[in-house]
């Protein structure tokens, strides 16, 4: 029987809230967005990037405008010497961001990673302390789904508790979740939420979160830009999982409103697929079966490496290096070599192939991956699934806009690919609807729906 606590008043007061603040709790990384209330008015609105103290190195903090969603349990050594000390714990258990993603590359049994991804894991208990998967340490205190995601939180909500004046956990918090987490993986997110302390929090659709923060950019020129009957894509393809979302226009001008008219099924499918492909693909490069722990440390690498060969002004080859057992220092080293456009080639032949619409979508058997403890979707074919979405929710009709989201959908070339496809299938070109930050925007777009609920802002 659940216990009655007694109603303390005095505790239960709040504030105004000063700030709209939406968090992006990313699979991989997050962010937050904020919204100052006694700077806005109908003709001022101005969303901000709140930058996050973290560590990047021992005994060094700084402040990103992202917080890498990776969480490093110390040892008893580590916590000793109290050089990974931050400014509102000196000795914590645990460190998220940056300086734990970095950690987990010379740690790897130590690092707790895709903990949105097991979330929404209806196969395990999500409270229970199973993380990091498969590893077992004689001083290794594990965590819960729940725990992890709720470490982000908390260290967000101190890290913005320690720069503004405003407590975070008197403000509205707008926290975003992808559209096809169930209920259960709902009421877990808050659940989380109110562990790190968080007492107003309102739930949002990560896509709809996306479209908010497109409309908060283009208010001025959106009857310019959007028709009647316009059907717009949005396409959010994350580190952990995949989301189609479709939206209607109707009206135009200022008689414009828009409606939500399917949300495509829950697909356990992101980057976190390709970096485990890409582990997979290296480990036979090297010729030689890793162990567990020297797989896990592989993907920790293949994922930052995969991160930097990506980026705009990325190198064109990136050098793997696996520390063998041998006694030599540089005899017991397994290297392998990344190329850029051999990596792209990978990306869109095995995610993003071109898929003519006139052929039935069954499921390819996808490759295999070795067991991670997450029940990934078989077919890794993102445009396959997209084809599925649009026979079953898109009513006869293609979409003619698409709005990109999600980390995975950075690179150029493969927004590029989503849109040869889909301009193929529509036999006409489909208009890319431009993102103000595919890092960013989920964030900004969280803030600005909690403006819409103060009569602010479009609906």
């Amino acid at each position: 029987m659940e216990t009655i606590k007694k109603r303390e008043p005095w505790k239960e007061k709040m504030t105004a809230p000063r700030y709209i603040i939406g968090i992006d709790l990313g699979t991989t990384n997050s962010a937050i967005g904020y919204v100052d209330l006694a700077d806005t008015s109908p003709t001022t609105i101005e969303i901000k990037s709140f930058e996050i103290i973290q560590l990047i190195a021992e005994g060094l903090t700084g402040s990103r405008l992202i917080l890498p969603s990776f969480l490093y349990l110390l040892d008893e050594r580590e916590r000793a010497q109290g050089l990974l000390a931050l400014p509102w714990d000196k000795a914590p258990k645990g460190v998220c961001g940056e300086f734990a993603r970095m950690r987990g590359l010379s740690a790897p049994g130590r690092l707790v990673s895709s903990a949105k991804s097991w979330l929404c894991h209806g196969g395990v208990e999500r409270r229970a302390k199973i993380l990091p998967w498969g590893v077992e340490a004689q001083d290794l205190e594990k965590v819960s789904p729940v725990e992890a995601s709720s470490a982000y939180l908390y260290h967000m909500r101190m890290a913005w508790n320690t720069t503004m004046e405003a407590p975070m956990e008197e403000q509205e918090v707008i926290l975003t979740v992808p559209a096809s987490f169930d209920e259960v993986a709902r009421e877990l997110t808050l659940e989380a939420a109110k562990e790190a302390g968080l007492k107003r929090v309102t739930l949002l659709e990560e896509p709809l979160a996306a479209f908010y923060a497109w409309l908060s950019h283009h208010e001025g020129e959106m009857k310019d830009v959007l028709r009647d009957q316009d059907l717009i894509l949005v396409c959010d393809v994350g580190g952990g999982t995949t989301d189609f979302t479709l939206i209607r226009c109707l009206g135009e001008g200022s008689d414009l409103r828009l409606e939500r008219i399917a949300v495509g099924d829950h697909l356990l499918l992101g980057g976190d697929n390709i970096d485990l492909a890409l582990t997979a693909k290296v480990e036979k490069m090297l010729g030689k079966e890793l162990s567990t722990m020297e797989w896990h440390g592989l993907l920790n690498q293949i994922r930052n490496i995969k991160e930097r060969l990506l980026a705009d002004d990325g190198p064109s080859t990136e050098t793997v290096r696996i520390a063998g057992r041998g006694r030599g220092l540089v005899a017991g080293t397994l290297t392998a070599e990344l190329k850029r456009d051999e990596l792209i080639d990978e990306i869109l032949q095995g995610f993003f192939p071109v898929i003519d619409f006139s052929r039935p979508v069954e499921a390819s058997e996808g490759s295999a991956l070795r067991e991670m403890g997450l029940p990934y979707e078989q077919d890794p074919a993102i445009t396959r699934h997209l084809l599925r979405f649009i026979k079953v929710h898109g009513e006869g009709r293609l979409p003619n806009k698409i709005l990109f989201n999600g980390g995975t959908l950075k690179p150029a070339p493969v927004r590029n690919r989503l849109l040869e496809v889909l301009s193929n299938w529509a036999g006409s070109q489909v208009t890319p609807l431009t993102s103000m930050s595919l890092d960013l925007a989920i964030s900004h777009g969280a803030a600005y729906y909690g403006l819409t609920r103060h009569g602010l802002g479009l609906r």
